[in-house]
């Protein structure tokens, strides 16, 4: 259940890698911005800050949530993942709202003035191109570790790839057009990308905290587990599911014919829930046993459901 050294060090080099690209691309953006005069570029690299406050939490959470249980955190520390993310939402929406506030202000007061939008172009292709593979980076690591912050880092500087696009094209238009004034505009199509971006992100990360069962798809893998066990139990109930950062928690009822051993059930147990973690990384898998309360006509072991040869 706890990941290796080298998942975590691979976890801690993407978070890294992500801290230092923004990094580079805030400086970019903001001198290109700040030089054109462009809402829309000075509202991405404002974005980027965010991306770079998001990747810090993000390496820190993934260090934290690496340690094992201890003491004052006896289920681990899984959970600073979905803290981190829902830190990360939180500061994203506020980006968001804030690109609005500056949009709608400069199209009130009607002052948008676009200098040397060939060098602005040049870096929204240079931000769109770095945070894609970066991203695609994020992701492969969060897949092979089942990292929530790095999911969340990853699926916010994907919604930058847009974003950047988005004000290239803006640019773009404003040079075709010579229409200063879709800049403004542009970096409100941006920021409602970007609240997008947070809701999704709320969704993957916050919910989890509240301890919302498992996809269906995942819990679909464990219907399938118990299936290739049918015939050494009677039947299995009160499945619960949850998942703190990358680890899965997992427990249910086992009920088993009363003449069913100590040792017998607990070997029962024992390979039910190692099965669930080879479909399931990451897993904890409790399983209560319950003895058959009878009643049935071919109780004990006449009892149709049970091959008679698991019970001892």
């Amino acid at each position: 259940m706890i990941q290796s050294p080298e998942v975590l060090a691979a976890k801690n080099r993407a978070a890294a890698l992500s801290i230092a690209s923004n990094t580079i691309l805030i400086l970019l953006k903001l001198i290109v911005g700040i030089a054109m005069q462009s809402v829309s570029v000075i509202s991405e690299a404002v974005h980027s800050g965010i991306d770079l406050i998001a990747a810090i939490i993000a390496w820190f959470s993934v260090r934290e949530a690496g340690k094992p249980a201890d003491d004052d955190h006896r289920f681990g520390h899984g959970k600073i993942e979905n803290v981190a993310g829902t830190i990360e939402a939180v500061l994203i929406f506020g980006a968001g709202v804030y690109i609005i506030l500056e949009a709608v202000h400069k199209l009130k007061t009607g002052t948008v003035e676009i200098e040397s939008l060939g060098m602005g172009a040049a870096v929204m292709a240079v931000s769109a191109l770095a945070n894609y593979l970066v991203s695609r980076h994020l992701l492969s690591v969060a897949a092979k570790t089942d990292s929530v912050a790095l999911e969340a880092d990853a699926l916010h500087l994907r919604t930058d790839v847009y974003t950047s696009v988005g004000v290239l094209g803006g640019l773009a238009a404003i040079k075709l057009t010579g229409i200063a004034m879709l800049d403004p505009i542009v970096a409100i199509a941006v920021a409602f990308l970007i609240i997008k971006a947070a809701w999704d992100l709320t969704k993957t990360a916050f919910f989890h905290i509240l301890d919302v069962k498992l996809p269906d798809d995942e819990e679909a893998r464990i219907h399938d587990v118990m299936d290739r066990y049918e015939g050494r139990f009677i039947e299995y109930h009160k499945l619960r599911t949850r998942k703190a950062g990358h680890i899965r928690h997992i427990d249910m009822h086992l009920v088993v014919p009363k003449q069913m051993t100590v040792e017998a059930g607990h070997t029962l147990a024992h390979q039910i829930t190692a099965d669930i973690e080879r479909c399931l990384p990451y897993s904890h898998t409790l399983v209560h046993i319950e003895p058959c309360p009878g009643g049935c006509e071919r109780c004990a072991v006449a009892c149709p459901k049970i091959d008679t040869s698991s019970i001892v």
